[in-house]
């Protein structure tokens, strides 16, 4: 679940290029001299880098990390269970209590709810009780070496050696096997370009100061693009005259088609949504709006963003999740979600990656090919009629 921010740290992980990581790299001690360049054009020195080089070793309980994060192959349900289980909602309103002026004036100044950001910090840590005990930069100089295709995991290590060279004491580097760190669990270039101290003065203490967690929290959200006021999360119903055109579009269009709350609430008169089906159109309907879309910055798991959303729904005491979640009698493994998108490629429906992974995009191009093949109800789920459908046209 410690899975972090790639998308929002993009733009200043550009500012550490890391270049020249060594394809042949035949071992840990040679790989990581190939990330010294990156770490003196980044203003590191070369004490502080051989310091860290020096003592650090191959971790190799590693390997095959990134394939088994529970927010990607776990089923939604269960994983939203887990994330808002009883237990963590009464944390958070317990922590709601604890914190509520600073939570107050950090609301005002950020523009986040509260409860949102409680929900996050309840996700990423459990509210600081499970931050992680790996040394983050052996984590990460791992990572790296043993993916070098992707060089995010060299440009975060080089960023750690960053927060050492301001003065960030080494034994406060430490969190997740990813390398996520503090009650935030921020990466190293995330604390560089979110971490806020709520008095706002000194470095911002995410590791031992509830406030300036809350802070660097909201500060990531209104940095990311949250927008006040709009929910990042409404439980609906299917109107029964509604044509299934369209997945994705404003809040006033949805209205217009009969939409409103599955508690007969209206809908926000602004702003776009995405209509969601989390087992297909005979499950629960659910619009998502732009700010859950924001807390895929904070972890790229559609299972994450939807999670923290119903977390903070029932931290405030909002009912969530009224409606019946049908188990799919045959559900797709690994391979026949990979199928789904294959075909769906070589259709032309669908143009990213082959991972199994069936976020907005993948669902959009699975509506597309429902239209296209004549399904009344295009819902966008990647059903086992689905794949049936595309090996048949």
């Amino acid at each position: 679940m410690n899975r972090r921010q790639w998308l929002a740290a993009a733009a200043l992980l550009l500012a550490f290029p890391v270049s020249g990581l060594a394809q042949d790299a035949g071992d840990f001690a040679g790989f990581l001299e190939t990330l010294r360049g990156a770490a003196r054009d980044a203003g590191v020195s070369p004490a502080v880098f051989d310091a860290v080089a020096a003592g650090l070793t191959l971790d190799p309980t590693l390997a095959g990390k990134r394939a088994a994060q529970g927010e990607f192959v776990v089923p939604l349900k269960t994983y939203v269970d887990g994330a808002a289980d009883p237990a963590r909602v009464a944390k958070g309103r317990a922590m709601r209590e604890k914190y509520s002026a600073p939570l107050g004036q950090i609301a005002d100044r950020y523009g986040a709810p509260p409860e949102m950001i409680l929900a996050l910090w309840g996700m990423e840590s459990d509210f600081g009780g499970s931050r992680g005990e790996r040394d983050i930069l052996r984590s990460l100089a791992t990572l790296a070496f043993l993916h070098r295709d992707n060089p995010v995991y060299g440009q975060e290590f080089v960023a750690g050696l960053v927060l050492l060279q301001r003065g960030v004491p080494r034994e406060k580097l430490r969190g997740s096997w990813a390398g996520a760190m503090g009650d935030p669990q921020f990466m190293p270039s995330a604390y560089l370009k979110y971490a806020r101290s709520f008095s706002g003065e000194g470095a911002p203490d995410i590791w031992n100061s509830g406030p300036d967690s809350l802070a660097s929290i909201a500060n990531f959200l209104k940095d990311s693009g949250w927008r006040p006021g709009l929910p990042a999360l409404i439980e609906t119903r299917v109107p029964q005259n509604f044509d299934y055109a369209n997945l994705q579009q404003d809040f006033s269009a949805f209205s217009q088609a009969g939409f409103v709350g599955v508690d007969g609430a209206a809908l926000p008169k602004t702003g776009a949504a995405m209509l969601f089906f989390p087992v297909g159109a005979s499950g629960p309907a659910f619009l998502l709006g732009e700010n859950f879309f924001v807390l895929k910055a904070y972890n790229f798991s559609d299972s994450y963003a939807f999670g923290a959303a119903v977390l903070a729904d029932k931290i405030a005491g909002r009912l969530v999740l009224r409606q019946s979640w049908p188990q799919e009698a045959q559900p797709l493994n690994q391979v026949e979600r990979e199928e789904i998108q294959r075909g769906l490629t070589s259709r032309g429906f669908y143009e990213g990656k082959i991972d199994g992974r069936f976020g907005p995009v993948t669902r959009l191009a699975i509506h597309a090919f429902q239209r296209s093949a004549g399904i009344a109800r295009a819902d966008g789920y990647p059903s086992r009629a689905v794949l049936e459908a595309l090996k048949r046209n």
